[in-house]
C-alpha cells in the first residue's frame, strides 16, 4: 500500500494548486518572491504531500477567517503610485504593498522599485518607467513573466530576468519603458542583490517536521493491513476446520 502523501499529482491538481496561490497573494498572504517560489515548486511537484507542503499554510481556496473581511478589488480608474528621481534617488525596497499601476520617473537621478518583498494585490503589476538621462532599475524574483514595451532613443531598455518554463501560470510584470539618454532595466534575482528567501528554509523545516509524519503514516497503514490480512486467514482457517 503506498503512503497517501505519496500519491503521482496530476495536471489539473498543480494547476488547482496555482490558482489557490494566486488567490492567497491578492488576498495579502504571499509576496511576489514567495509566490513565484511557490508556483514553480506546484508545477515542479510529483506527489500529494509536495502540493500539501505549498498551501499547509494557506486556508482553503476561497476561505475568508471567522471576523475578516473579504479583500476589496481595486477601483477602477484609481490613479497610479509614483516615485521620482530628479537629479536625486527614490528606491522602496523591502515589504510594501502594491494594489495600483506604478510609475516611475527618473531626470538625472535614480529610481529603484524591488517588488520581491512586496504584497502584490493585483493579477498583473503595471509599471510605466520613463528614464530621461537616468536610470530606472526594477528588480523582480527570477520566474516571473516580464512583458517590456516602449522605446529608446540614444538609451536602452532591457530585461535580464530568468524566464519560467512555457505553459506556466506566473506572475506577470508589465512595463511601459520610455527612455532618452537614459536606461530602463528589468533584473532578475540572479543580477540583483541576494534575497533571503524566506520559502526555501520554511520549505526545508516543513519536510524535516513532516517527513516523519509521512513514513511514520505509511507504516502504521501497511501494519494495519498485515493485521488485517493475518485476521483473514485465520477466520478461513476456522471455517476450513469446521469451527
Amino acid at each position: 500500500m503506498s503512503d497517501p502523501g505519496e500519491v503521482r499529482a496530476s495536471d489539473a491538481e498543480r494547476e488547482a494548486v496555482v490558482e489557490q496561490l494566486r488567490v492567497a497573494s491578492v488576498e495579502g498572504r504571499l509576496t511576489l518572491a514567495e509566490l513565484t517560489d511557490r508556483t514553480e515548486a506546484a508545477y515542479t511537484a510529483t506527489t500529494h504531500a509536495e502540493l500539501a507542503m505549498l498551501t499547509q499554510d494557506l486556508p482553503a481556496s476561497g476561505a475568508v477567517p471567522a471576523g475578516a473581511r473579504p479583500p476589496v478589488p481595486a477601483r477602477e480608474g484609481r490613479k497610479r503610485r509614483w516615485f521620482v528621481g530628479i537629479m536625486g534617488d527614490s528606491k522602496r525596497r523591502g515589504k510594501w504593498r502594491i494594489d495600483q499601476e506604478l510609475g516611475a520617473v527618473a531626470v538625472m537621478g535614480d529610481v529603484v522599485l524591488d517588488l520581491r518583498e512586496a504584497e502584490v494585490r493585483m493579477d498583473v503589476v503595471d509599471i510605466t518607467a520613463v528614464s530621461v538621462m537616468g536610470d530606472v532599475k526594477i528588480i523582480v524574483p527570477d520566474g516571473v513573466n516580464v512583458d517590456l514595451d516602449g522605446m529608446a532613443i540614444m538609451g536602452d531598455k532591457k530585461v535580464d530576468v530568468l524566464e519560467a518554463a512555457p505553459g506556466m501560470n506566473v506572475p506577470v510584470v508589465r512595463v511601459h519603458a520610455y527612455a532618452v539618454m537614459g536606461d530602463v532595466k528589468v533584473l532578475g534575482d540572479s543580477q540583483a542583490q541576494p534575497l533571503k528567501r524566506g520559502f526555501a528554509v520554511w520549505r526545508e523545516h516543513w519536510r524535516q517536521m513532516h517527513g516523519e509524519d509521512w513514513r511514520q503514516l505509511g507504516r502504521q497503514l501497511r501494519a494495519e493491513g498485515r493485521e488485517l490480512r493475518r485476521q483473514m486467514r485465520d477466520q478461513h482457517r476456522d471455517l476450513g476446520r469446521g469451527y
